[in-house]
């Protein structure tokens, strides 16, 4: 994920946003954010240092939304929540929201200790069974000559196919049965009923859930508040036009969900202003292409030399710099499709492309 942050600065016009508590939960605490939702936060051991987790009011119990990373500090976080602010809570549900490790990582062993249904989109449940499953050498040939393709060195691959992508396996084993959830589906949980949006770009079939009657909005990564989220093309689907999936699930979003909805991302801290958000991820987008388009305007570049271009205000560690990578090559096919951009291969086997 990568820093589109809103916050007010020399120069910079105030957040146009509105947040009902400015701080997030410490480690040991659980915030009443809405009537019957409780909000924690579990930290993550790399640069976005957090994963928000909701609890909703369901009966005698509570369904979790998402479950945090798969390592021991989670389970140690977890446990000692259960033994202090959560005590003799029962979980009634999990529902995660998409694979990715820091939101499914803890599921197959939530829903061990709580006996209780997991729910989640089929494409999801597929992903996340191919991230536990995706280094057998045929994936690795294929990782390996995508990133080559697409001007990275043979040293930063190397590192790349490592640290860089190992991450994605950062979860426990899935549960062996799910609940599908699908885009449009009502799901009931205590005396609410949230409607399923799911989306694309962030991850293939995002869930997340909506409650017309409160106006409250669980927007999982799809939303957030002060960074935008990694949008991101990889080896398995190298044509894959993410970024334009991603915008077309935000103009939907922000054309079904009312202004003052309370928005409950899945990082950073929950706010009202649903549209203006979505606006400023629109444009933050934007910028990031014109940039591409200009540095292609004279000369033909790998996706490797325009990495700096957008991703200049940081020194990226292997982790950082395959998702940076991956988010511009994202920017890159969404300028194809448009018409924006026409590549070449060239005879060295890379990728190059240029401003049209």
């Amino acid at each position: 994920m990568t820093d589109a942050s809103t916050k007010p600065s020399e120069g910079k016009p105030a957040d146009p946003l509105t947040y009902p508590i400015e701080s997030h939960p410490g480690p040991d605490q659980v915030v009443d954010i809405a009537p019957g939702i409780k909000w924690l936060r579990l930290d993550l051991p790399f640069r976005l240092n957090h994963v928000n987790i909701y609890l909703l009011e369901d009966g005698d119990g509570w369904a979790m939304v998402d479950t945090g990373f798969g390592n021991d500090a989670t389970i140690a976080a977890w446990t000692k929540l259960f033994d202090g602010p959560l005590k003799g809570i029962t979980i009634s549900k999990v529902i995660v929201t998409h694979a990715h490790p820091d939101h499914v990582g803890q599921a197959g062993w939530m829903v061990q200790r709580f006996g209780c249904p997991f729910y989640i989109s089929q494409v999801e449940y597929l992903q996340g069974v191919y991230h536990q499953n995706r280094r057998t050498e045929e994936r690795l040939v294929n990782m390996r000559q995508f990133f080559l393709r697409h001007g990275m060195d043979a040293d930063l691959t190397e590192q790349l196919l490592g640290r860089g992508q190992d991450y994605l396996k950062k979860t426990v084993p899935l549960p062996a049965a799910y609940r599908r959830l699908r885009h449009g589906d009502t799901l009931a949980i205590g005396k609410r009923n949230f409607e399923i949006i799911t989306g694309a770009g962030h991850s293939p079939d995002q869930v997340t859930l909506y409650s017309a009657a409160d106006k409250i909005y669980l927007s999982a990564d799809q939303v957030l508040s002060k960074i935008s989220p990694n949008v991101s093309v990889w080896a398995h689907e190298p044509d894959e036009n993410s970024l334009g999936a991603y915008l077309t699930s935000l103009n939907a979003i922000a054309a079904a969900l009312p202004e003052d909805t309370l928005v409950l991302p899945g990082h950073g801290v929950p706010f009202y202003g649903l549209q203006i958000r979505i606006k400023q991820l629109a444009d933050h987008h934007e910028e990031r292409c014109g940039l591409i388009a200009d540095a292609c305007r004279t000369e033909a570049k790998t996706s490797a030399q325009l990495v700096p271009v957008v991703f200049h205000k940081h020194k990226l560690d292997a982790h950082q710099t395959g998702f940076a990578a991956g988010e511009l090559i994202a920017h890159v096919n969404y300028m194809l499709a448009e018409g924006r951009l026409s590549q070449e291969l060239c005879s060295d086997g890379k990728l190059r492309f240029t401003a049209t």
